[in-house]
Parts: structure tokens; sequence; C-alpha cells
């Protein structure tokens, strides 16, 4: 899943709590005002322009609104997505190679701006609610600049916190995304999001 892609964690109880239940909007609203830092897992997967589906991958995220996140792919192969506040790394083991962005060219109108951004989500985004499915309230946030990457990406909340995404690129692609125990956390440790390039790894530095 590249940077853009991903940046491009459950049901209520009856009827009756869904009638009550605050717009997707305003729990996001919510979320990005109140919670300010937190931890969770992750299940992704990617389905092609035809439906067809590839492995589902499981991993780790965390984030900082300070423009800090990690998010760690554990499952079936190792990847990491990490925003120290300044630049953005991904880091593919197997190919031994990382490469580098400035946050606000690898963040700027993707989902990470979204959910571990500190910016005027309207300013990026238009937001549209969605009909509730799935026991969730539902949103559409679509770019506001036609150079994103993706189209929109779909975001279920539950109790005020996300917990499904979907996300459709510009290739016709959906990356599915649930997340799972996630936890509201007071602060972080800074080394989660310090990235530094392993020996024998080749760093290639993106505009």
């Amino acid at each position: 899943m590249t940077i853009k892609s991903l940046m491009v964690a459950v049901v209520l109880s009856s009827a009756s709590a869904m009638a009550w239940a605050e717009t997707a909007s305003i729990q996001l609203r919510s979320f990005v005002k109140n919670v300010q830092a937190a931890t969770g897992e992750f299940s992704q997967q990617v389905f092609g322009a035809q439906g067809e589906p590839q492995a589902t991958q499981d991993g780790e995220f965390a984030f900082h609104r300070q423009g800090q996140f990690r998010w760690e792919v554990l499952r079936p192969y190792e990847q990491l997505v990490l925003s120290d506040g300044q630049f953005v790394y991904q880091y593919d083991p197997d190919l031994m190679q990382v490469t580098q962005r400035g946050v606000d060219d690898a963040i700027g109108t993707s989902p990470a701006a979204i959910l571990f951004g500190s910016r005027r989500i309207d300013d990026a985004f238009n937001l549209t609610d969605l009909a509730d499915r799935d026991g969730m309230q539902w949103l559409r946030a679509q770019p506001r600049t036609s150079d994103a990457g993706f189209e929109y990406v779909d975001i279920g909340f539950k109790d005020n916190l996300p917990a499904k995404l979907e996300l459709r690129d510009t290739f016709g692609q959906t990356t599915r995304i649930s997340l799972k125990t996630l936890q509201q956390q007071e602060n972080i440790a800074a080394e989660r999001f310090h990235f530094e390039v392993p020996a024998g790894v080749d760093l290639v530095r993106m505009p």
C-alpha cells in the first residue's frame, strides 16, 4: 500500500441506538478535536478494479496529532510507513529500500491527513454524510485537489471512533481497512516516531 493510498482501527446494539447516534461528520470532528494520540491494530485488504481480492495485511498503528504516525504491517510481510512530523518514510525490508518525502507533500490530502493530521479537515476535503450501515455511521471524504491519488475514502464511525475505512483510488482499486482495539493515549514515547535508516538499506529522497 503506497503512502498516498494510505494516507490515503462493532455494531450498535439496536435500531433505536442508531436513531440517536451522531452523524459521522460530527463524530469525525470530535475525534480530531479530542483524541490527540492513540494506538491500535489494523487489518487491510486491497480489491482490484474487478473486485479481485489480494492478501490481507495485519499490523499496528500509533499516532500523535503533531503530524506523527506509525503504520506498521507485520503480516504476511513487514512494511513500515512512519512520519516523524518532518518527513514520511516508507520502508520495505524485502527491497532493502527507504523512500523519504516531506510530510506536507506525503500527507497533504491523504486519508492520513483526516485521521492523524492537525489541519482543518474542511480545507482539504469535502465531507458528505452517508446512510448508516453495518451498525456504523458513515461519511465520504473527497479531496478538493485532483492530484491526491484517490477519488474518495468512506469512513465508518462507532461510538465517536473510526472503525472502518474504504478507499477508492484513481485506478479503480478499493482498500478496506478495519481499525481494531483503538485506544486513546495521553502520550506516546517519541522513539515510536523516530526512524533511522538501517545499515545497507538504500535511502531514496523524493521531491
